[in-house]
């Protein structure tokens, strides 16, 4: 049970201020009767709410994927910067968050959601969830590179990072490579590459977890996830 200008605010109706202005001037319906009181108590699970007469299913968790472009921050809010969220084009409730973070040069898949335990699940080191990035680099990228990035990197932190599997797409003075880590320290996927001297000219996350970036999805884009990816995820 929750407060019924909760229950609006959370679907994006509006603030809570507004809300309430809505419910007292008898635009807000529950079981097809006009209700006036914004502390009302009311199911989730098994109370109609409508809003001018169109109804509002309550959702407890909400989930996105966005392709983050270049030039954005990875934040909820930022005083100077562009914001994840400031792409979300739906009407937003206010606990939503970006789940990890991408420099804010880095393209790629970004998860947007309320659900706290998931985005635990997916960042907690010992969990263990791979997340894969391309990247192209300055310099020539070895099968040495490939045996260093497997027995973890000394990239100035405490400890060594965690095993990383890397793939060369192609070496040359540039080169394009596919990199599985499964941590998210800062600046990481930069910081590996330069303990072995080379640098990250282009950097795009490509999944996280089970979660696959929507190849049909342009940059600046957002979409709802599919019951089956949730599934997969949760």
């Amino acid at each position: 049970m929750i407060r019924l200008d909760k229950y609006l605010a959370d679907m994006g109706i509006g603030t809570r201020t507004e809300v309430k202005k809505f419910i007292r001037s008898g635009r807000i319906q529950v079981d097809g009767r006009i209700e006036k009181k914004p502390e009302l108590k009311v199911d989730t699970a098994t109370q109609q709410i409508a809003f001018d007469n169109t109804p509002v299913v309550y959702q407890e968790y909400e989930y996105y994927m966005l392709h983050k472009p270049a030039g954005v921050v990875s934040a909820t809010t930022d005083k100077k910067e562009k914001t994840v969220l400031d792409l979300l084009t739906v009407q937003k409730r206010k606990d939503l968050f970006p789940v990890g973070r991408l420099d804010k040069d880095t393209e790629g898949l970004l998860l947007i959601t309320n659900d706290g335990a998931l985005a635990h699940r997916l960042l907690a080191p010992g969990k263990h969830v791979d997340k894969v990035y391309f990247a192209r680099v300055e310099g020539t990228v070895t099968e040495a590179d490939v045996f260093a990035f497997s027995q973890g990197l000394d990239i100035g932190d405490p400890e060594l990072t965690l095993p990383a599997e890397l793939k060369i797409q192609s070496s040359d003075t540039v080169s394009e490579i596919l990199l599985t880590i499964q941590e998210g320290r800062f600046h990481q996927v930069k910081r590996m590459f330069e303990a072995v001297g080379k640098k990250v000219i282009y950097l795009k996350r490509l999944s996280m977890g089970t979660l696959c970036l929507d190849e049909d999805l342009p940059k600046g884009a957002f979409r709802a996830l599919t019951e089956q990816e949730i599934k997969e995820l949760c």
